[in-house]
C-alpha cells in the first residue's frame, strides 16, 4: 500500500520556487496554476505533513497573487482523492467521495484561461 513520494518539502518548495523563477519569464498576462488536495480542509489519519504543505500552497498563492506584476495570475486547483488515483491512494481515503480527472481538468482550465487569481479552486 505505500505509495512513492516526493518528500512532501520537497513537493511544496517546487511548486513554489516554480513560481518564484518563473515569474521572471513568464509573459504578461500569464498565470501559474500549481497543486493541492483535500488534506488541509478534511485531514487523514497520518497525513498531517500532506495537510501542512496544501494549506501551505494555498496560503502562497493567495499571497503571492498580490505581489504578481503585469497581470499574471496565480491559481491553486485542490481535488479531493481523483478516480483514477483510487488503486494507489484509496485506502488512505476511505469514506472520501472521488473525483474523475476530466472534471479536476476543468479546474486547471478555468485557472489558466480565466481571469480571477489568489483562488483555491475545489473540486469534489
Amino acid at each position: 500500500m505505500a505509495v512513492p513520494l516526493l518528500p512532501l518539502s520537497e513537493a511544496l518548495m517546487r511548486q513554489v520556487n516554480l513560481v518564484l523563477i518563473g515569474r521572471d519569464y513568464i509573459a504578461s498576462d500569464g498565470s501559474f496554476t500549481l497543486s493541492t488536495g483535500i488534506l488541509n480542509r478534511d485531514p487523514i489519519r497520518l497525513g498531517s505533513s500532506a495537510a501542512m504543505v496544501n494549506g501551505a500552497i494555498d496560503s502562497f498563492v493567495k499571497a503571492a497573487a498580490m505581489e504578481m506584476r503585469n497581470k499574471v495570475r496565480i491559481n491553486s486547483v485542490s481535488p479531493t482523492v481523483i478516480t483514477e488515483a483510487l488503486d494507489s491512494y484509496g485506502p488512505y481515503f476511505r469514506g472520501y467521495a472521488h473525483v474523475d480527472a476530466d472534471k479536476a481538468a476543468l479546474a486547471y482550465s478555468k485557472s489558466v484561461e480565466g481571469m480571477q487569481t489568489g483562488q483555491t479552486y475545489i473540486v469534489n
